[in-house]
């Protein structure tokens, strides 16, 4: 057998070996309260649902503890007419280095009328070299509503790994009634020479992208404004943050180099939005 030959069977095997996982979900109103109506799993992905009240939450469990290049993950989660449902992750999500092919992750959500999402997952942890591509999708009915936390740490930093040249392409669409609301691209090719830039991170190692599409979302942009800053006013690390509503939507940024002041400000986030704590795995 000769070296082609040899060489395209481990490269064959590599890909093979790369891990692919799907989740998809639907939430249902079940008289008073919200309840998952359909579940479908395969690969590293599970979905568990610790309670079920009014507001149906669930977590979503990456059993392989991480991604690698070229490893894909696809989460699909719809919410039914007046239900409401709070999906996050057991914990921060993983990528390690990558030589090649990025890992990539691929979002839909959608609301239909009536219906209520926050999708909130802990943190997106990437380490030296690391490489990503997110892609999200959201569809929303006219009065439904849609709440997004996604946040972004660089490094390992209690260990020391403050100098990462991780890479991070994120891509979101949003519509309401099939129009396009919301539409952003973020793409850093070395994330700590980006970040270190005066005029776009100072500094800092954590990001946060905050977006509420909600009937009253630009009503409520001022108190997610006054969270945010009484957070950023306490002592310790800096923490900047900005908020704003418009067209129907409050949208705030985070960034920090301190990942628990980042983390501080999403909990405080989540209190001035729903009016509620942030679920136990975020504790």
């Amino acid at each position: 057998m000769n070296d082609a030959v040899l060489l395209r069977l481990a490269a064959d095997a590599a890909a093979r070996q790369r891990a692919r996982g799907e989740a998809r979900v639907r939430f249902a109103r079940a008289g008073a309260r919200s309840a998952p109506e359909r579940v479908f799993e395969t690969g590293g992905l599970r979905l568990r649902f610790p309670r079920s009240e009014a507001e149906c939450e669930a977590v979503l469990v990456n059993t392989g503890g991480g991604m690698a290049g070229g490893d894909c993950a696809t989460i699909e989660i719809a919410v039914g007419a007046n239900a409401r449902a709070f999906v996050t992750t057991q914990s921060a999500e993983k990528i390690y280095r990558c030589d090649g092919e990025p890992a990539r992750v691929e979002t839909r959500l959608a609301v239909e009328p009536g219906g209520s999402l926050v999708w909130a997952p802990q943190e997106t942890l990437l380490f030296e070299r690391a490489a990503l591509t997110r892609r999200l999708d959201a569809d929303l009915a006219a009065d439904a509503s849609l709440t997004i936390f996604e946040a972004a740490v660089f490094g390992r930093l209690a260990s020391g790994e403050t100098d990462v040249a991780a890479r991070l392409a994120d891509r979101w669409r949003v519509r309401r009634g099939g129009r396009l609301i919301f539409a952003e691209a973020l793409r850093l090719e070395d994330a700590a020479a980006t970040l270190d830039r005066p005029a776009v991170g100072a500094g800092a190692r954590a990001i946060a992208t905050i977006l509420c599409a909600a009937p009253d979302a630009e009503a409520q942009a001022p108190n997610l404004r006054a969270a945010l800053e009484a957070v950023a006013a306490e002592p310790g690390d800096r923490l900047d943050v900005g908020a704003s509503g418009f067209d129907g939507m409050a949208v705030a940024r985070v960034v920090s180099p301190s990942p628990s002041r980042l983390r501080a400000a999403l909990i405080a986030a989540m209190l001035a939005l729903r009016g509620r704590e942030a679920p136990r795995v975020w504790s």
